[in-house]
């Protein structure tokens, strides 16, 4: 526990030197940190530690602020894989966490390597369809115009 304070120490240290040297591997989190890594809001983040009490437990300091172990942020990186990606309910998830199997279907769902595919930008084809889009609010614009001149 004391080597946990001692990494927050480090961190928040570091805050107020206004270090913006790259962490440690083993270095605690903020929930802006972990929501912006995830990719989740960080309301998201504390709805997860109610539905998973027992299992997504951050160090809370003064403030009620969080701070993430390096293993919370992998167990929420799989919570979220599994909810997200793969659309898993909570109830789904909790059940798997509550059988033992939560590490085993990741690894399953994840190319049985246990490492989660990074997600691939859903706007992959922005300029294509953003040229459609135009051309639809083009559309649009023209027939609406036209309603007009019969209103």
């Amino acid at each position: 526990m004391d080597n946990e304070l001692d990494l927050l120490e480090d961190l928040d240290s570091s805050e107020l030197d206004g270090a913006s040297k790259e962490k440690s591997a083993r270095a605690f989190r903020t929930i802006s940190e972990v929501s912006e890594d995830l990719g989740v809001q960080p309301h998201t983040l504390r709805f997860w530690e109610e539905k998973f009490p027992n299992v997504v437990v951050p160090v809370k300091r003064s403030g009620d602020r969080r701070y993430y172990r390096p293993e919370d942020v992998q167990l929420l990186s799989k919570i979220n894989f599994l909810l997200h990606d793969q659309k898993y309910s909570i109830s789904g998830v909790q059940k798997l966490i509550e059988e033992g199997k939560l590490n085993s279907t990741v690894e399953l769902l994840s190319n049985n390597d246990g490492v989660i595919p990074e997600k691939k930008a859903s706007n992959e084809n922005l300029p294509e369809n953003f040229a459609e889009l135009e051309s639809l609010i083009q559309e649009i614009t023209e027939i609406s115009d036209i309603l007009r001149k019969y209103a």
